[in-house]
C-alpha cells in the first residue's frame, strides 16, 4: 500500500448510524461554485439533471416527473437538464420528452458546463460505472444533492471519497439499490427478521442472464456527435472500439465491472439486508471467460463466496454467481419459463436459508416478489407478486424536501458496503486467491497488491478527472 493510500485511510471518518442532519444543515457553502446548497420545501418545485440519458437515465428522465403520482403530496418535479457525451442519443431523448409533453430541458454535453447552473437542485447520474463517483462528488461541491446508480464506485477507494464528500458537504445521496424502497422487499426481510424460517444463515446472489458474444471489433472512427474525450473521463485514453462505447463497456475492467458490478449489486445489497451484515472478513471468487470468443476481459462466469465471522464464533455466509449463457431457474425464481422464449430463463434474485426453510426472493418487476417455504417440508408460506421499485425515485424527492439523511432508503454508506464487495470479489478473481479483510479499516490484510488494485485499479486517474484525495 502506498503511504498516500496509508495516510487517506488514517484520514477516513469513522462510520456511524443515521448522520442525522436537517434542512438547516444542508446549506452549506460549496467550494465548486460558492453557493449554498438550496434548502427545499414540500411548496418547492424540485429541479433535477440527469446526467447519462441512453438506458438507465431515460428511465430516470420519464420516472422523476411523475414521483407524485406515487407518493402524493411531494412537489412537483421537473427535468430541467439533460447531459450527455452523445449529441444521438440527447436527439432521442428530446423527441421522447416532446411525445410525453414534458417541459423542454437545457441540454448539456459536458457536466461541468451543468453544474455552473445554479438552479437545479440534484443531479442524478446514470453514466458509465467509471464516472460515477467522480461526478458524484463535482455535483455535491457544486452544491446539488444526488441520486447515482449502481454501484455508486469504480473501486473501493471511489466509495469511500464518496462518503467522506457526502458528509463534509452535507448533501442527500441516494445510491440506486432500488430494492431497498420496494415494499415487497422490505415485507420479505421482515418475515426473515421475524424468525419465519429459522436462524438465517446463509444467503445467494443470482444472476443468470443470457448474454450473446461481443465479437471482435477493431478500433475505428469515432461516430459523429460523441465527444469521446469526455466518455473517456477519468480513464486511460485508448482507441474507440465499439465494444468499449455504449453498453459493451461493462464488460472491460477500465470502466465496467462485469455483471458483479452490473447486476450483482443489487443481490448482494440485498443478501447483506436479509442477514444484517456490513462488510465481510473472507472474500474469495472464481471464474473465468467461457463458452465465446470475443473481446470482453471480465468473466461471465463467477461464483464468489463472502465470510462473516460474528462474536461467539458464529459464522453467516453470503454467495454470489453469475452465469451468462444456457442455465436453469433456480426456487422457481425468474421468468420466463422454459420454452417461453429463445433468449430464457433468465434467474435475477435471491435465496435465504434458514434453519426451519428459505425464501426466495425474484425480480419483483417481472411477478415474482418472494415466496417462503418452511419446514423439512418445504410447505408453501407468505409470498408476494408485486413490485414497487418505482418508488425509490419517490423517496429520493421525499428526502429532498425533509432534508433529512435518515429519510433516505439506500444511504451512500449503504450502497458503499454492497459495491464495494462487488470491488472485492473481483479483485479475488484477477488476484486468484483468497483476501483476508478488516471490516474497520476497510483494508485487505497483508496484501499490498490487492490494496492497490482496490485503491485504482492500476489504471490511474486522467487529469482533469481525478477524484479529490482530500475535502
Amino acid at each position: 500500500m502506498t503511504d498516500n493510500s496509508e495516510l487517506n485511510r488514517r484520514q477516513f471518518f469513522t462510520k456511524s448510524g443515521a448522520i442525522g442532519v436537517g434542512a438547516a444543515a444542508l446549506a452549506t457553502v460549496s467550494p465548486w461554485t460558492n453557493v449554498k446548497a438550496k434548502v427545499l420545501g414540500a411548496n418547492d418545485r424540485i429541479r433535477i439533471a440527469v446526467c447519462g440519458c441512453r438506458n438507465r437515465g431515460k428511465d430516470h428522465i420519464k420516472m422523476f416527473p411523475s414521483v407524485p403520482e406515487y407518493l402524493p403530496g411531494m412537489p412537483s418535479v421537473t427535468v430541467a437538464a439533460i447531459c450527455d457525451i452523445d449529441e444521438n442519443v440527447i436527439a432521442q431523448r428530446m423527441t421522447d420528452i416532446e411525445k410525453r409533453g414534458q417541459e423542454k430541458p437545457k441540454v448539456y454535453n459536458d457536466i461541468r458546463k451543468l453544474l455552473e447552473d445554479q438552479s437545479i437542485d440534484a443531479v442524478t447520474i446514470a453514466l458509465p460505472h467509471h464516472w460515477h463517483a467522480l461526478a458524484a462528488i463535482w455535483a455535491m461541491q457544486a452544491g446539488k444533492h444526488v441520486y447515482v446508480e449502481k454501484p455508486c464506485s469504480h473501486n473501493w477507494w471511489e466509495g469511500r471519497q464518496l462518503c467522506r464528500a457526502a458528509k463534509h458537504y452535507n448533501r442527500l445521496v441516494q445510491h440506486g439499490t432500488q430494492g431497498r424502497s420496494s415494499s415487497s422487499a422490505h415485507e420479505a426481510m421482515e418475515h426473515l427478521r421475524s424468525g419465519l424460517i429459522g436462524d438465517v444463515y446463509m444467503a445467494r446472489g443470482l444472476c443468470y442472464k443470457r448474454r450473446n458474444s461481443l465479437g471482435h471489433t477493431p478500433p475505428s472512427a469515432v461516430p459523429a456527435g460523441v465527444d469521446y474525450n469526455l466518455w473517456t473521463g477519468p480513464a486511460p485514453e485508448h482507441p474507440f472500439t465499439q465494444n468499449k462505447f455504449h453498453y459493451n463497456w461493462h464488460w472491460f475492467w477500465a470502466f465496467g465491472n462485469g455483471d458483479i458490478g452490473n447486476q450483482g449489486v443489487h443481490q448482494v445489497d440485498l443478501a447483506r439486508r436479509g442477514l444484517g451484515l456490513g462488510f465481510p472478513n473472507k472474500i474469495t471468487a472464481m471464474g473465468g471467460h467461457f463458452v465465446h470468443d470475443d473481446d470482453q476481459e471480465t468473466p461471465n462466469l463467477l461464483s464468489c463466496t463472502f465470510q462473516y465471522d460474528l462474536p461467539g464464533g458464529k459464522r453467516k455466509i453470503i454467495e454470489f454467481e453469475v452465469r451468462n449463457w444456457i442455465t436453469h431457474r433456480e426456487a422457481e425464481i425468474g421468468t420466463p419459463k422454459i420454452g417461453e422464449s429463445a433468449n430464457g430463463p433468465n434467474s435475477i434474485g435471491n435465496i435465504f436459508y434458514g434453519s426451519n426453510g428459505y425464501m426466495a426472493v425474484g425480480d419483483e418487476d417481472s411477478g415474482n416478489a418472494y415466496q417462503a417455504y418452511i419446514g423439512t417440508e418445504m410447505k408453501e408460506g407468505p409470498h408476494a407478486h408485486e413490485g414497487g421499485s418505482r418508488y425509490h425515485f419517490a423517496n429520493f424527492i421525499k428526502a429532498l424536501v425533509s432534508g433529512k439523511q435518515e429519510d433516505l432508503n439506500a444511504r451512500i454508506e449503504e450502497g458503499h458496503i454492497s459495491s464495494t464487495m462487488c470491488h472485492l470479489a473481483n479483485a479475488s478473481y484477477r488476484l486468484g486467491r483468497t483476501l483476508n479483510f478488516d471490516p474497520e479499516k476497510e483494508v485487505v490484510i497483508g496484501d499490498d497488491e490487492a490494496n492497490r488494485l482496490l485503491r485504482d485499479g492500476d489504471r490511474g486517474y486522467r487529469a482533469p478527472f481525478v477524484i479529490p484525495e482530500d475535502f
